[in-house]
């Protein structure tokens, strides 16, 4: 494959990601953006573009500096969070979105808790970044102390941020966090719900390590 047919093939997953989000009831519009890392590329959604009338002639890239490479578009105004956690972390993937009942639980609480052991795929009980202004160095400053020792977490009054070295888990990983803040939402309505122990959601980690088909 060469370089060109690498970033087109990674693009069409960018769109793909995207549009799920929006058809699976995770953002509304073109709120949320999904970005994934090519070599020192970093390919993401523009903004303010319907994901359904994106092509490949759309592509838009940026470097880690922020400076854009690829495209006449426009980039994502939220693009200094997903170059923080490029630059932070080994991630190949990064989606935000605006779901539901995660958005309502980020302005409950400080932190979602284990409630169901998948919070494990997350590194744990996930946290909620301060809230700061969309698209700021400041709420990128915050989501990166919420995502210490974590792969997903909750932004303030505003959404979801999960990584993951491929858009497939980070997708997936966001809709489990979408899920769990459903169960947490529903259980608190009818009382207290009950909270899993660190050395469970410990033990659960080293369990799904070895998750599904191996090899």
């Amino acid at each position: 494959m060469t370089a060109d047919s690498e970033l087109v093939a990674a693009w069409r997953e960018v769109v793909a990601t995207a549009r799920r989000t929006a058809d699976e009831g995770l953002v509304v519009g073109t709120s949320g953006n999904v970005s994934a890392r090519v070599g020192d590329l970093v390919l993401v959604t523009p903004s303010g573009v319907r994901y359904d009338r994106l092509g490949d002639a759309d592509l838009v890239a940026v470097g880690l500096d922020g400076g854009q490479r690829i495209g006449s578009l426009r980039p994502t105004s939220e693009l200094p969070m997903h170059l923080a956690v490029y630059r932070a972390t080994d991630a190949r993937a990064v989606v935000h979105t605006h779901a539901v009942h995660a958005t309502a639980v980020s302005t409950l609480v400080d932190e979602l808790p284990a409630v169901h052991y998948m919070c494990a795929a997350l590194g744990g009980a996930v946290r909620v970044a301060g809230y700061a202004t969309y698209g700021t160095e400041e709420l990128a400053r915050h989501m990166l102390a919420a995502l210490r020792d974590r792969t997903g977490c909750l932004l303030r009054n505003h959404g979801t941020v999960v990584y993951a070295d491929t858009l497939e888990t980070a997708y997936d990983h966001t809709a489990q966090l979408e899920w769990m803040c459903h169960v947490w939402l529903t259980a608190r309505a009818a009382g207290t719900p009950s909270v899993l122990p660190e050395t469970e959601i410990a033990r659960v980690a080293d369990r799904l390590r070895g998750y599904g088909q191996q090899g």
